[in-house]
């Protein structure tokens, strides 16, 4: 049997980060008159920053490639699409039915409608959109404009001009 430090809180209410950082806002505002936090985080409302996949977002080549993760989740289930220069990532992850045994009850797995946003550089190809899922990993690749690709320009030595005198007049 495995001893745990007994918390008062602990149970009654899951921690949320999002609540302490909103916590924090509030003493800053109080002490210096204007928030600390991005405005950004003000705008979602707390039951869509309760749950969003992680995300990476990086250049491979001449690509911008962004992945998240979603494990647990079908296909059918996740949703991409680009507006203007907005890549959005949405979907729902179903519960499960729950487990019980003797007195026992624990679940820490997040569930329900999530979505991510990434702002994308003009430079992107949104027509040429891909997405691909496996293991838990949506992978979305965005082709770069064939404009725009890194081109590689060699770099020659310059040949120094003969140094003649100049002629005085």
């Amino acid at each position: 049997m495995t001893m745990e430090r007994w918390r008062p809180t602990r149970g009654l209410t899951p921690w949320s980060p999002f609540r302490e950082l909103e916590e924090m806002e509030r003493r800053f505002d109080e002490v210096f008159g204007h928030s600390s936090l991005p405005s950004i985080w003000r705008r979602l409302p707390m039951e869509q920053m309760a749950w969003a996949p992680a995300i990476d977002v990086f250049e491979k080549g001449d690509k911008l490639v962004v992945k998240a993760e979603v494990p647990g989740m079908k296909e059918d289930d996740i949703h991409v699409s680009v507006e203007g220069n907005m890549l959005t990532i949405r979907g729902e992850k179903k519960t499960e039915s729950e487990v019980k045994e003797d007195d026992y009850y624990r679940s820490e797995r997040s569930y329900g409608s999530f979505f991510r946003s990434v702002a994308l550089p003009s430079t992107v190809d949104a027509s040429k959109i891909e997405a691909d899922y496996e293991d838990g990993v949506l992978e979305v690749t965005l082709p770069k404009k064939p404009e725009v690709k890194p081109k590689k320009v060699a770099v020659k030595k310059k040949e120094k001009a003969s140094k003649q005198p100049a002629k005085s007049k």
